[in-house]
């Protein structure tokens, strides 16, 4: 930890020639694989990136060259997915796949991203008890306000060096609480930091903190827990470096999907308590072969998922279209303002219903939370965008209400309340909501493509939104929701 490192230096310094010992100390070599906001078993992006097996067969070679070896997931995999949405036996996978990969690849130890949550409390405690490796979380709680089973608040990893000395590494995890669940209890993960290095203090030698965290929120634990020699992050999606706070401590983040991992070399002298630390960003693409073994666990579940989504009249490995750019299904983007992928959603929805004048759904019902590259489009990829679909509905509405619904998509912004739209505009100098060019009347019936959850007047502020108010009409229930996209997709595919 720093405050030791800062007083074994000053004491070299000062009594060198005393307490120096050279045949004594050790240099201990440390190797952490870190890896975050993994969602999908397979390789992306067409196989040309990311992929599970691809990361087991670099771990391997990493073992290989130093036993210390220890891989850590830096959260988000149980969701959202794809594939956890298939239903098999009648029940989803929900992240079921993700963990039989997981422990068929090795990983070593992880702790909780804000998607974690997604799932139904059984589902969650189902997964933590399938998984072999080992969960900790300092800041989240369950409804007890009590660590979850199995789930400590820390873990400490003692490692040996060749000449016989000892390193001791501390690991906190920390989510941030953007998941408000009823089983769910979160603390402030900067004060659970400040209370756990008090506890590890004298029982560690390297501090490593294991996060979930917006990067505004690793800055601040960089600054104001200084002990910290170094943090493992997640949640953005994009990979991230940085130093912070007075003691330059490294934020390191990967990109989503294992397109990329961090490869953590760490150095200890266990005579000046020195740590040096190497970190290397590798990506993971198809000329790193695919670990058999965990190849195989990937295509068993891959392909019961596959005959699950052909049951409901999908072909996964079906090319829709070529994007010719990226595609921002990020949370943080569409819950706030449309992007590329949420117009492309929204005009779907007006094909599907040629006869309205707008559509409306909501952002939440996007879950990919993530960034599509330009290139090939899957029907995996549309059911990995949208992968609850839901039906689209042909309904009348009047304009009074049309502007309710509107108005509160507004309010509703940073959630997945906030409404996404096709044909509609906000005059930013009257405050008048525009549909096709024409200001709003209340009094006009419009026609509307809807998606059918919006109208069971669960979504944040629209429980007035159904279809017992008089002002909506049912005129037509269409189909699956991801239909009506892939379709798009076919005959847009260049004009995205």
């Amino acid at each position: 930890m720093k405050q030791l490192k800062r007083l074994f230096i000053l004491g070299l310094l000062l009594l060198t020639f005393t307490i120096a010992s050279p045949a004594r100390a050790e240099m201990i070599d440390i190797t952490l694989l870190q890896f975050n906001d993994v969602y999908e078993i397979e390789p992306v992006a067409g196989g040309k990136s990311g992929g599970l097996a691809r990361v087991a067969t670099l771990r391997k070679q990493l073992k290989q060259q130093n036993r210390r070896t220890y891989t850590i997931l830096s959260g988000d995999c149980f969701s959202p997915s794809a594939l956890g949405t298939s239903e098999i036996d009648g029940e989803s996978l929900a992240g079921k796949q993700m963990v039989a990969v997981l422990n068929a690849m090795g990983l070593d130890f992880a702790t909780f991203g804000n998607h974690e949550f997604d799932l139904k409390e059984n589902q969650f405690l189902q997964r933590l008890k399938e998984s072999r490796f080992s969960w900790f979380s300092s800041n989240v709680f369950d409804a007890d306000d009590q660590s979850f089973p199995g789930v400590p608040q820390s873990q400490i990893i003692n490692v040996r060096g060749d000449k016989g000395k000892r390193v001791s590494i501390g690991l906190i995890g920390l989510t941030l609480d953007s998941n408000l669940v009823d089983y769910v209890i979160y603390h402030d993960p900067i004060e659970e930091a400040r209370q756990q290095v008090k506890a590890l203090k004298d029982k560690v030698d390297i501090l490593v903190a294991v996060t979930h965290l917006a990067l505004p929120q690793d800055q601040q634990l960089a600054e104001t827990v200084p002990e910290i020699d170094l943090i493992l992050g997640g949640h953005e999606h994009e990979n991230i470096q940085q130093w912070r706070g007075g003691d330059f401590t490294p934020v390191f983040k990967a990109d989503a999907n294992v397109r990329t991992v961090y490869i953590h070399n760490l150095q200890y002298d266990t005579d000046t308590h020195q740590l040096a630390v190497e970190s290397h960003l590798q990506p993971i693409t198809d000329k790193i072969p695919s670990d058999p073994r965990t190849a195989r666990v990937v295509y068993k579940w891959v392909q019961r998922g596959n005959k699950a989504f052909e049951e409901k009249g999908f072909e996964p490995e079906e090319v829709v279209g070529i994007t010719p750019v990226p595609l921002d299904g990020l949370e943080a983007s569409v819950r706030n303002y449309p992007t590329t992928l949420t117009k492309l959603i929204a005009q779907a929805m007006l094909q599907d219903v040629n006869a309205a004048d707008l559509s409306i759904y909501n952002s939440g019902s996007i879950r990919i939370d993530d960034v599509i590259p330009p290139g090939a489009i899957t029907q995996y990829d549309v059911i990995r965008i949208l992968p609850f679909g839901g039906n689209t509905l042909y309904v009348k509405m009047k304009g009074s209400l049309v502007k309710q619904v509107l108005d509160q998509g507004v309010a509703n912004q940073g959630s997945g309340g906030y409404l996404q739209t096709g044909n509609v505009s906000l005059n930013s100098e009257n405050n008048n909501w525009m549909i096709n060019g024409q200001v709003l009347d209340p009094d006009v019936s419009y026609p509307v493509a809807i998606n059918d959850f919006l109208l069971t007047g669960k979504e944040i502020g629209l429980d007035f939104l159904s279809l017992d108010n008089p002002d909506v009409e049912l005129i037509a229930e269409k189909g699956d929701i991801r239909f009506a996209v892939i379709e798009f997709m076919r005959g847009e595919s260049s004009n995205y």
